[in-house]
């Protein structure tokens, strides 16, 4: 038996050499950050027996088994072939330029979410073939963290300190801490590190200060920061009552203008009536020399009518002086000159006609 026993050990090990072994199969699952660069080992070892032709593929698994394979890069009779894949065109390339080598590992650069996935590396050499399956992850680092704070900072209030990232694959986590200090957060907060709220209950001045918020995942971390200053409470009536005096204040003015303006238009609106009735109604005045020569015309019209029978008639009175500006003048101005009740201009308007009287001598006779 022992001839025989040996004779199956020579066989068991012809089999082993003549086979095409992938000796990267240990590491099965790669966890990446979006951006970065992930090498997807696959090192194998050819036997004396593979004589046929070398044929490395490079195919992404569909999480739907309905879905055919899609072909990423390939090397086959020594060429490579990487234009089947879009998504990936310009991104991906084999880790050693030359796959005969045994290294037939694949870098796929600039990672996407979208890189997520199964891949597959087959290795043919006739009569050898072999496969590797490998998981990659590629995860969002968190980003474009912000701090904010709801509720009134005032003493005794319940303070709510929060925190969010934009951008960030699940699952994030978030921590708060104190910049200065201990870094202790107070003895009545509550952190709830899935949701990133820290709530601060009876808030007191002791609490103001920087606060931090660190997010994070499984491939990365982003920080954020805000400033908590607590005060006492504000005087509300004061500010309502100041308010209200304003408004009256505001309001007060506001009538005084209006007043004043109403004031003023109707000021200059009278003084336009004054002026347009003194224009229509005042005729304007006529020059003394005008009136004297109208009454001396009248007065030689009036002798140039009389005949001697005429004349007999008049009373023998002084000659009467011709109307001058004496008959305007005072007494005191012209002492000599007795002025009538009614002024000659007013006489010609009653429509009175001015006769001319003669003067007679002693014994009668006319001069």
């Amino acid at each position: 038996m022992e001839p025989r026993l040996l004779a199956l050990v020579l066989l068991c090990c012809a089999g082993l050499t003549r086979s095409l072994s992938i000796t990267s199969a240990d590491q099965s699952m790669f966890e990446k950050a979006q951006g970065e660069k992930v090498t997807l080992p696959c090192t194998f070892v050819l036997s004396e027996e593979d004589e046929g032709p070398l044929d490395i593929e490079w195919v992404l698994i569909p999480a739907d088994n309905q879905k055919k394979e899609q072909i990423i890069i390939m090397y086959a009779v020594d060429r490579i072939y990487n234009h089947y894949y879009a998504a990936m065109t310009g991104r991906m390339q084999f880790t050693n330029p030359d796959p005969r080598s045994g290294d037939g590992s694949l870098d796929i650069l600039n990672l996407k979410s979208a890189d997520t996935g199964t891949y597959q590396c087959k290795v043919k050499k006739a009569p050898g073939v072999q496969s590797q399956k490998i998981q990659l992850t590629v995860l969002v680092k968190p980003a474009r963290t912000k701090c904010s704070i709801e509720g009134s900072q005032e003493i005794g209030n319940d303070i709510i300190l929060k925190c969010a990232s934009q951008e960030g694959s699940p699952l994030l986590s978030y921590d708060w801490r104190r910049v200065a200090g201990t870094q202790e957060l107070p003895a009545t907060s509550v952190l709830n590190k899935n949701t990133g709220e820290l709530l601060l209950k009876n808030a007191s001045q002791d609490y103001s200060g920087t606060y931090s918020c660190v997010a994070s995942n499984r491939v990365g971390t982003d920080e954020c920061f805000v400033e908590l200053n607590v005060t006492p409470p504000i005087n509300t009536a004061g500010i309502i009552a100041g308010a209200i005096v304003g408004t009256l204040l505001g309001l007060f003015l506001l009538a005084f203008l209006v007043f004043c303006c109403c004031k003023k238009h109707r000021e200059k609106k009278y003084e336009k009536e004054v002026h347009h009735d003194i224009r229509e109604d005042v005729p304007p005045p006529k020059s003394r020399s005008s009136t004297a020569r109208s009454y001396i015309g009248s007065n030689r019209s009036s002798l140039g009518s009389m005949s001697p029978s005429n004349m007999e008639g008049y009373t023998k009175t002084p000659y009467s002086q011709v109307p001058s500006e004496d008959f305007e003048r005072t007494t005191g101005q012209n002492p000599n000159f007795a002025p009538s009740k009614v002024a000659a201009p007013n006489l010609s308007r009653m429509g009175a006609v001015p006769v001319m009287i003669p003067a007679q001598s002693k014994d009668g006779s006319i001069v």
